[in-house]
């Protein structure tokens, strides 16, 4: 644990961190399952609703920082090209 003052608030902030990273990339992971159990399903139409919810999630997910822009543009690019 902790002893100094600003070592108590650092703690404090990571596990403040931890929860919006997590949140954030749990939103992302569901929406892209979603889209990919659509798929897999041959419900393209549904699909091409849910690809903008998943497209949505990463790019916050990036911004925020909890996953790095290049892994976003990645996973964006192979839903796209499973659509088509």
């Amino acid at each position: 644990m902790p002893i100094t003052k600003s070592a108590k608030k650092a703690l404090r902030q990571s596990i403040g961190r931890r929860k919006k990273n997590l949140q954030k990339k749990e939103t992302y992971k569901k929406a892209v399952k979603e889209f990919r159990k659509l798929v897999a399903g041959k419900d393209l139409d549904k699909a091409k609703g849910i690809i903008s919810k998943a497209f949505q999630a990463l790019d916050k997910a990036a911004k925020a920082g909890t996953i790095k822009n290049n892994k976003a543009s990645r996973l964006k690019s192979r839903l796209a090209k499973k659509l088509k």
